[in-house]
C-alpha cells in the first residue's frame, strides 16, 4: 500500500522531522495529543515505509486477483451460459428422473447432493462425487428440469458452487496455485493489510491541511509528488473502512490466524450450528433400510403421490423430501444433500441475497417428516457476522452491488500501491541516479515515544503478533534484519572514522 513520508509543505529529497496534526514540536513528554502524536509519528511513518515496501507486492497480487474474482461471478454466466441456461418448458420433471439422468451420463459417479434452479430457464446442477476428485471439488452435472437432458459437466469448487474459471481465479487470490505452502502469501497479506491501511490514514489525517476539504480530495493544482501524495491519501481514506473489513473477513479463512479466529469464536459461543441429520439407531441412508422407523407416521399427503406405493421402510425419495422442506418453509433456492449411511437429506437455503434466506432442515428418508430444523434468525450473533463477512469477501451478500463494490474497492487498492511506488520513486536522492530509489525513513523512532506509551505498546504487539502469526513472525524479521543493518552502518561508520584518522 502506502510506501513513503507524508510530507508537509514544500517537496524535499529527505523526511521532514516536523510533527503532522499542530505543526508543533514542543517535546515529547507533555502528554498532550499534539506532543504524543509528535512522539508516535516517526514510528507510524517507518512501520508504514517498510511494511508498504515490502508488502505491498504481495497486496498488489490479492488486489488484482481480488479484482478479477469479484468480475468472475458474472463471467461464469457468459463462459458457461450453456451449462447454466435453458429454454423455459412447459413442466418440470421430477428430481428423481432428472437425478436418473445425471447418473445415467456418469455411472462412475456418486450423487451427494443437488442444486435446485434458482429461477425459470436455469439447469439443476447435480453435484457427484468420483474417486480422483480434489479435496472441496466435486463434479457437477448440469440438467435440463423441463427434458432431463444433460447439458454438461464441470468441476464444483466448495459451498459457492465456483466453476473452473472462478476456481482458477479463487485459487490464484488465495495461494497462488500453489495449495497450502502458497496460503502463507495470502495470509501475509491480509495480516499487513490492516496495519498499513490504519497507519496511512493516521499519518494522513494529522497532516496540516488549509481545509477539511483537502482531506477527502485530491489537493487542487498540485504537482510532481505532492499531487501524488494527495491522491494516494484521500483515496486511502476513502477506502480504509473496506480495506480493514477485507483484511478481517480475509483472515477468519486463513491457516493459523484462522485457527485462533475460530478457537476464540468457539469459546464465545458464537461457533456456527448445523441442522442434525443423524438417525434414530444409526441406520438409514440409501439402502440403509432405515430400520427402526416402523413407528413413524408418514408425511400426510405421501402415500397418495404418484410412485410412492410400497415406499413404507425405504426411501421417499428426493421429491418427497423436498415436498416436507417446502412445508416447513424453507422457500426461495436450495440445495439438497441426499443421505448416507445413517443421516437423512438435509436441505439447506442457499439464498445469500438480502435479507438472507439460509433456514435449513434435517428430513428422514424413511417417511418424509421433519427431524430437526435451524433457523437463521436462531444463529448466535458471531455466526451470523462471520457469515456475512465471508459472503461479502466473496461477493455473495450482495449480488451485484456487493461484486462491483469488491472491484471498485480491489481497482483502489492497486491505485494506491502504484502511487505509493511512485512517491518512493519521486523522492530518490537525485534526479541524475536515474536507478536509485527514495531514502529509508531513520531508524530510532522507537527513542522518541515515552516510556509509558512504549511498554503499553509494545504488549499490545505482541498480543496481536501472537494471534496473528505471520504478521508476528514476520514483524521480528524485519527488526533482526534491521538491527543487523544498523550494527553493519555503525561497523562501516566506525571504519570511515579510522582510516580518516
Amino acid at each position: 500500500m502506502a510506501i513513503d513520508d507524508p510530507v508537509q509543505g514544500p517537496e524535499t529529497d529527505t523526511p521532514p522531522t516536523a510533527p503532522a496534526g499542530s505543526g508543533t514540536n514542543k517535546g515529547t513528554g507533555s502528554g498532550t495529543p499534539s506532543s504524543l502524536w509528535s512522539s508516535l509519528r516517526p514510528l507510524v511513518l517507518r512501520l508504514h515505509f517498510y511494511a508498504g515496501l515490502l508488502i505491498a507486492p504481495l497486496l498488489l497480487i490479492a488486489a488484482t486477483s481480488g479484482f478479477l474474482y469479484a468480475l468472475s461471478i458474472q463471467a461464469e454466466n457468459v463462459v458457461y451460459r450453456h451449462e447454466l441456461r435453458v429454454p423455459v418448458g412447459d413442466r418440470t420433471l421430477p428430481l428423481s428422473e432428472q437425478l436418473d439422468a445425471a447418473r445415467a451420463a456418469r455411472p462412475d459417479a456418486t450423487v451427494t447432493s443437488v442444486r435446485l434452479p434458482s429461477e425459470d430457464g436455469a439447469t439443476t446442477r447435480v453435484l457427484m462425487s468420483t474417486p480422483d476428485a480434489e479435496e472441496s471439488k466435486s463434479l457437477a452435472v448440469f440438467v435440463d428440469p423441463y427434458t432431463a437432458e444433460v447439458r454438461g459437466e464441470l468441476t464444483s469448487y466448495g459451498s459457492s458452487g465456483a466453476l473452473p474459471l472462478r476456481t482458477w481465479i479463487s485459487e490464484l487470490h488465495r495461494h497462488l496455485l500453489l495449495g497450502d505452502p502458497g496460503r502463507v502469501y495470502s495470509e501475509l497479506a491480509a495480516s499487513w493489510l490492516w496495519v498499513v491501511a490504519l497507519g496511512g490514514v493516521l499519518l494522513w489525517v494529522g497532516r496540516t491541511r488549509a481545509s477539511k476539504r483537502a482531506l477527502l480530495t485530491p489537493e487542487r493544482g498540485a504537482t510532481g509528488r505532492r499531487r501524488t501524495l494527495s491522491l494516494h491519501g484521500s483515496l486511502g481514506l476513502w477506502a480504509v473502512t473496506g480495506l480493514v473489513l477485507l483484511s478481517a473477513t480475509g483472515l477468519t479463512w486463513s491457516k493459523y490466524a484462522g485457527e485462533n479466529i475460530g478457537s476464540i469464536q468457539d469459546q464465545l459461543g458464537g461457533a456456527t450450528p448445523a441442522v442434525s441429520a443423524a438417525l434414530e439407531g444409526g441406520s438409514g441412508g440409501a439402502g440403509g433400510g432405515h430400520e427402526g422407523h416402523e413407528g413413524h407416521e408418514s408425511m400426510p399427503g405421501m402415500e397418495d403421490m404418484p410412485g410412492m406405493e410400497g415406499m413404507a421402510g425405504g426411501d421417499v425419495g428426493i421429491d418427497l423430501a423436498v415436498v416436507a422442506a417446502r412445508q416447513a418453509g424453507l422457500d426461495g433456492p436450495i440445495s439438497v444433500t441426499l443421505p448416507t449411511e445413517g443421516t437423512g437429506y438435509v436441505v439447506a437455503q442457499i439464498d445469500n441475497q438480502f435479507p438472507v434466506r439460509l433456514d435449513s432442515v434435517a428430513v428422514d428418508p424413511a417417511n418424509g417428516m421433519v427431524m430437526d430444523e435451524l433457523r437463521f434468525a436462531d444463529y448466535p450473533l458471531l455466526a451470523k457476522l462471520t457469515r456475512f463477512g465471508i459472503d461479502a469477501h466473496m461477493g455473495l451478500f450482495l449480488g451485484v452491488t456487493n461484486q462491483l463494490a469488491l472491484a471498485a474497492l480491489a481497482l483502489s487498492l492497486i491505485l494506491i500501491i502504484c502511487w505509493g511506488y511512485r512517491m518512493w520513486w519521486l523522492r530518490r536522492p537525485t534526479k541524475d541516479r536515474r536507478l536509485s530509489a527514495g531514502r529509508a525513513i531513520p531508524r530510532g523512532a522507537w527513542r522518541k515515544v515515552p516510556l509509558t506509551v512504549l511498554l503499553p505498546l509494545a504488549a499490545a504487539v505482541a498480543l496481536i503478533g501472537w494471534f496473528l502469526p505471520l504478521l508476528g513472525i514476520s514483524l521480528l524479521v524485519f527488526l533482526a534484519l534491521d538491527g543487523l543493518l544498523a550494527l553493519r552502518a555503525r561497523a562501516r561508520a566506525r571504519t570511515a572514522r579510522t582510516a580518516r584518522t
